[in-house]
C-alpha cells in the first residue's frame, strides 16, 4: 500500500504540490475507507500518506480570505499541509455516512426510545453518550496540540507499534470468555460506568496511530463485550465521535480547506471513502469473530517497522 512508503518519500523529496489531484483523492479515499473501521488508525495512515503523496507543503498560501489590506495584521497563512491535515479529518464523513447506512435500525430504535417507545434503544443512546463524552472533552482541549505536535511519522510509527502490543495481550487475556456458552451481553445492558470505561479507552486514540477501533474494541472487551458486540459499539460510538470532531474541523477550516483543495476532488474521495467504508465494516464483524486482533497487530508491527528502516 502507499503509506508503507510514506517516510521513504519525504528522504527522496518528493515533489510538493499545491492542491489534491482525483489521483490523490482516490488514493485517500481508499486509505480511509479501509482503514476507518479496522484496528489499524485510519488517522495516521492518512498522515503518512499525506506525506507520500507530497500534501505536506508548509510553505505559506496566500488564499482569498487572506487578502487584506497592506499593512493589516489580520493575514494568517494557510498551507497545503494544514488544508490536506484537515481533510484527513473531513473525509471521515465519509465512515460516518456507511455507519449510518450498515446500522440505520439501530439508530431508529435510539431515536424510538426518545420518543419513549423503546426502554432499550434509551438504554442504548444513553451508553453512547456517556462512552463520547470523555474523548469529547480531551479532544475539545487538547485538539490543536495534538495536530501540531503529533500530526507526523514519528508519533505515528511509535503508535502503532505500541498499539499492537496491546492488541496482543488483550487478546489473550480475553479470547478463552468469547467461547463462553453465556448469552453474549447487548449493547443496551451495558450499565453507565462500562460505557464510560470505553469512552476512557477511546480517549486515548487521540495520539494519532494509536486507533480509535482498536481503542474502543479492547474497552469493549474489558467491560465484557464480544467481538461481534464490540465491533458494533465501536461502529456506532464512532458515528457520534466523527461527527462531532468533522463538524468541528468543517466549521473551523472548511473555508480556508476549500481554497487550497479543488472541490472535485476532496467530494471524489468522500464518495470511495463511503464505499470502501461499507465493505471494511461489514468484512471487520465477521473476521474479529472468526480471527481475532492477532493479525492487526502483526500487521502494526511490520508497518511500523518498515517504517523505522525507512527513517533511520
Amino acid at each position: 500500500m502507499s503509506f508503507v512508503f510514506a517516510a521513504q518519500a519525504r528522504a527522496d523529496s518528493v515533489e510538493k504540490k499545491s492542491d489534491l489531484s482525483n489521483t490523490d483523492a482516490v488514493i485517500l479515499g481508499l486509505v480511509e475507507g479501509v482503514t476507518e473501521f479496522l484496528p489499524v488508525s485510519s488517522t495516521g495512515h492518512l498522515i503518512l500518506t499525506n506525506e507520500f503523496l507530497g500534501l505536506d507543503s508548509e510553505e505559506p498560501i496566500l488564499i482569498e480570505s487572506d487578502k487584506v489590506e497592506s499593512g493589516s495584521q489580520g493575514a494568517k497563512p494557510y498551507t497545503l499541509k494544514a488544508a490536506a491535515d484537515a481533510y484527513v479529518i473531513v473525509i471521515q464523513i465519509a465512515a460516518i455516512a456507511a455507519v449510518a447506512f450498515l446500522y440505520w435500525r439501530d439508530f431508529w430504535e435510539m431515536l424510538m426510545g426518545v420518543l419513549g417507545k423503546s426502554r432499550a434503544g434509551l438504554m442504548l443512546l444513553r451508553n453512547v453518550i456517556a462512552a463520547f463524552i470523555p474523548a469529547a472533552i480531551f479532544g475539545f482541549l487538547f485538539h490543536d496540540a495534538i495536530e501540531s505536535y503529533l500530526f507526523g511519522s514519528v508519533p505515528v510509527i511509535a503508535a502503532l507499534a505500541v498499539g499492537a502490543i496491546v492488541m496482543i495481550f488483550f487478546q489473550r487475556k480475553y479470547e478463552k470468555s468469547f467461547a463462553s456458552e453465556k448469552p453474549a451481553m447487548e449493547l443496551h445492558e451495558l450499565s453507565l460506568k462500562q460505557s464510560l470505561v470505553v469512552g476512557f479507552m477511546q480517549c486515548v486514540a487521540l495520539f494519532p496511530g494509536t486507533s480509535r477501533s482498536m481503542m474502543t474494541i479492547l474497552g469493549s472487551y474489558f467491560v465484557g463485550l464480544r467481538p461481534v458486540q464490540a465491533a458494533k459499539f465501536s461502529f456506532i460510538l464512532g458515528f457520534v465521535t466523527l461527527s462531532v470532531a468533522s463538524i468541528y474541523k468543517l466549521l473551523k477550516d472548511c473555508k480556508m480547506m476549500l481554497e487550497v483543495l479543488s472541490p472535485g476532488p476532496v467530494v471524489l474521495g468522500l464518495i470511495v471513502a463511503f464505499i470502501s467504508s461499507l465493505i471494511a465494516a461489514k468484512w471487520l464483524v465477521g473476521f474479529l469473530n472468526r480471527r481475532g486482533l492477532i493479525p492487526f497487530a502483526i500487521y502494526r508491527l511490520l508497518l511500523a517497522g518498515a517504517l523505522l528502516l525507512m527513517l533511520l
